[in-house]
C-alpha cells in the first residue's frame, strides 16, 4: 500500500527546498547545457528548473563561443525563479567572480595576467581579464605614444595589475610595464652582444633636433646630429627619415645606463686628414656660406671641411657691421686661407684678402702731395675725419688746419657734411691711415719766406714789435708773415737792458735768426745774439786784445766808421 507523505513530510521537504534555494542564490553553481536555442543556451542548474544564458557570454571578447549540449559550465545564480518560472543565471557574473579571485592572487604575487583589449573609452581602453573588466590608461598602452591601437585590439596579451578595488569593482592594468620589463631584459642581453667599433644596421625610429634614435633590434642607440656626416647638418631631417634603414658604427657603449652612441660619418674617410697640404696658407679657394653668426661666417670648402671668416677679416672698411650684411647663407664666395689647425679642426679664412686693399689703391691713385676732396664725416678733439674715394677715411690733424691760428679754434668752422679739399700728406697702408692737411693748400709760408727773404740761420732780420709781455716780446719778421717770440734773456747782451718795457708796439728792431726749422715750421730770433756777433766782428776788424786798445776804443772806432759810411751814403 502506497504511503502518501504526511503533512509533516511535506513541511520538511518544503523546508529543505527553501534552504537549498537560499544557499544557491547569489553564488556560483555548476550546471549542464541541455539545449542550444538560437543565441541562447538552456542550462539545468539542478534545482528542478532551467535557466537561459546568451551564447555571447561563453566567448571571450573577440572570440567565437565554443559550447555544446552536454557541457558542464559554471554560472552565477541570481534568483531561483523569475516570472516565467526559470532560474535567473549568468555566465558573465560567474566568470567575473572566479576571475576576481584569481586576479587578487596574481596582484598580491606581482604576477602578470592575460587579457584582451576590447573597447575604447575616455582616457584609455577596457580590457577583458577572463571575465573581469579592467581599465587600461592611454599612457600605459606602450613605451611610446601609439597612434593606432587597432592592431592591439582583441588580441590576448599580458598585462600587469597596477590597482584593484573589489568593493568598487575597479581594476587598473598596464601593458607598458610588461613591455619595459621585457625590453630591459632584451636590452641587457643585446648590449652584452654589442662591441664598440662594430658596424651594424638599424632602423630610424624617431628624429629630434639633436639627432635620431636608431632601433638596433630591441635596443635604441642615439645618432647625434654631429655624427651623421662630416659636413654641417642643421637638422637630421636633411639626411634621415623615420623608417629608414641605416648602417652605423657603435662609437660608445655605457653598460651602466645601457646607452649606445652611434655614428654614420665614421664609416667614411675623415676629410680633415692631410688638410694642411690641401689648403696651404695664402691659397685662394671658392666655398659656400653655410652659417652666419655675430662673430663671422662659416664657409664649406668641401663636404666635411668648413672654415671661419672672422668678422674682422670680412671687409677692409666695414668694421662694426654684422656679417649678415656682407654675405648671405648659401652664397658662393672666394676666400684666402689664413691659418690651418688640423688638431682643433679649424681653418681661418679671409674674405677681404681676395679684394683690392683700398689703402693700396688710394696710395696708387693719390700719391703724397695730391689734392683730394671729400665730406666731413666726424669731428674729434684731435682733428677732422674726411670720407674719400674707395670708402676710406683720411684725418686732418688740428695742427694741419691753419698755419697761424690754433687748430682748436679753426675746427669750429667745419661741420659734418661739409665738402672740403685737402692735400695728401702720408698714406700708411699697414696701419690703414691716411694723413691729410688743409693748411698746405695755401702754400708753405716758411718755404716762401726762405726763398723770398733769404731767411736762414744766423741771418740778420728786421722785426716789428707786435706785443710786449712780461717774459719777452712778440715780433714779426718784416717782409714776411712769420712771427716769433723773443724771450727776456735774448732782448740784450747786457742784463740791465733785458727789459721788455724798453720796447713798444710798432718799434723796429734788428735781430739774428738762431733757429730756422723748415720741417717743423719754427723760427727763433735774438737781439742778444746779434749784439754778440757784431762785437766779435768789430774786434776782428779794428783791433785785438794784444794791441793794447780797449774794447771801448775798438767799438768807438767801429761806430765812427759806420757813421761815416752812413753819411757818405746819404750824401750820395
Amino acid at each position: 500500500m502506497e504511503k502518501f507523505p504526511t503533512k509533516e513530510d511535506f513541511a520538511a521537504l518544503l523546508e529543505e527546498s527553501f534552504n537549498t534555494s537560499t544557499l544557491a542564490e547569489g553564488s556560483v553553481v555548476e550546471g549542464r547545457v541541455v539545449a542550444i536555442e538560437k543565441d541562447m543556451a538552456v542550462i539545468d542548474v539542478g534545482l528542478k528548473t532551467e535557466g537561459r544564458v546568451p551564447l555571447r557570454e561563453f566567448g571571450l571578447h573577440g572570440r567565437e563561443p565554443s559550447i555544446k549540449v552536454g557541457d558542464k559550465v559554471e554560472v552565477y545564480l541570481e534568483r531561483v525563479e523569475n516570472a516565467l518560472g526559470e532560474a535567473v543565471i549568468s555566465r558573465d557574473k560567474a566568470r567575473r567572480e572566479e576571475s576576481w579571485e584569481k586576479l587578487e592572487k596574481a596582484f598580491e604575487a606581482g604576477e602578470k595576467v592575460e587579457g584582451v583589449i576590447f573597447n575604447s573609452v575616455k582616457g584609455g581602453f577596457t580590457v577583458d581579464l577572463d571575465g573581469a573588466v579592467a581599465f587600461l590608461p592611454r599612457s600605459q598602452v606602450d613605451i611610446r605614444p601609439v597612434r593606432d591601437v587597432g592592431p592591439l585590439m582583441n588580441t590576448p596579451q599580458p598585462f600587469q595589475i597596477l590597482k584593484m578595488d573589489r568593493r568598487r569593482g575597479n581594476i587598473v592594468v598596464s601593458r607598458r610595464t610588461v613591455l619595459e620589463e621585457t625590453r630591459a631584459e632584451q636590452r641587457s642581453e643585446l648590449v652584452q652582444s654589442l662591441e664598440e667599433g662594430q658596424v651594424i644596421e638599424g632602423v630610424v625610429k624617431n628624429i629630434t633636433d639633436y639627432g635620431a634614435f636608431v632601433d638596433l633590434g630591441g635596443i635604441d642607440g642615439l645618432l647625434h646630429v654631429t655624427d651623421i656626416a662630416w659636413r654641417r647638418i642643421n637638422h637630421p631631417t636633411e639626411v634621415l627619415s623615420v623608417g629608414q634603414t641605416v648602417r652605423v658604427r657603435i662609437i660608445k657603449i655605457n653598460h651602466e645606463t645601457q646607452r649606445i652612441s652611434l655614428g654614420m660619418k665614421q664609416l667614411e674617410a675623415d676629410p680633415w686628414e692631410g688638410v694642411e697640404a690641401k689648403y696651404p696658407i695664402g691659397a685662394r679657394f671658392k666655398g659656400r656660406v653655410t652659417n652666419i653668426t655675430d662673430y663671422g661666417a662659416f664657409v664649406e670648402l668641401e663636404p666635411g671641411v668648413e672654415g671661419l671668416i672672422h668678422v674682422s677679416e670680412m671687409s677692409w672698411t666695414k668694421k662694426n657691421v654684422h656679417p649678415g650684411k656682407i654675405v648671405s647663407t648659401s652664397q658662393e664666395v672666394e676666400v684666402a686661407v689664413l691659418e690651418v689647425d688640423p688638431v682643433k679642426r679649424r681653418i681661418s679664412l679671409g674674405l677681404k684678402q681676395c679684394l683690392p686693399n683700398p689703402w693700396e689703391s688710394f696710395a696708387e691713385r693719390f700719391p703724397v702731395g695730391s689734392i683730394v676732396e671729400g665730406e666731413v664725416k666726424n669731428k674729434t678733439e684731435f682733428g677732422l675725419f674726411i670720407g674719400l674715394e674707395g670708402d676710406v677715411d683720411g684725418m686732418v690733424h688740428l695742427s694741419d688746419l691753419d698755419w697761424n691760428r690754433p687748430g682748436e679754434q679753426v675746427i669750429e668752422e667745419f661741420n659734418r657734411g661739409d665738402i672740403v679739399k685737402a692735400q695728401v700728406l702720408d698714406v700708411d697702408v699697414e696701419k690703414e691711415r691716411i694723413s691729410l692737411g688743409i693748411k698746405q693748400l695755401g702754400g708753405d709760408p716758411f718755404a716762401t719766406a726762405a726763398e723770398g727773404a733769404d731767411l736762414r740761420k744766423n741771418a740778420v732780420v728786421t722785426c716789428e714789435v707786435l706785443d710786449v709781455k712780461e717774459g719777452g716780446i712778440d715780433v714779426k719778421i718784416v717782409g714776411t708773415d712769420l712771427t716769433a717770440f723773443i724771450r727776456r734773456s735774448d732782448l740784450a747782451r747786457d742784463r740791465s737792458e733785458q727789459r721788455p718795457e724798453r720796447f713798444a708796439r710798432g718799434d723796429k728792431v734788428d735781430a739774428r735768426i738762431t733757429q730756422f726749422d723748415r720741417k717743423n715750421h719754427k723760427v727763433s730770433v735774438s737781439i742778444k745774439a746779434l749784439e754778440i756777433a757784431e762785437e766779435k766782428e768789430a774786434v776782428a776788424q779794428y783791433g785785438s786784445t794784444d794791441s793794447g786798445a780797449s774794447l771801448g776804443d775798438i767799438l768807438g772806432a767801429a761806430l765812427s766808421k759806420a757813421q761815416a759810411q752812413s753819411s757818405e751814403t746819404k750824401n750820395d
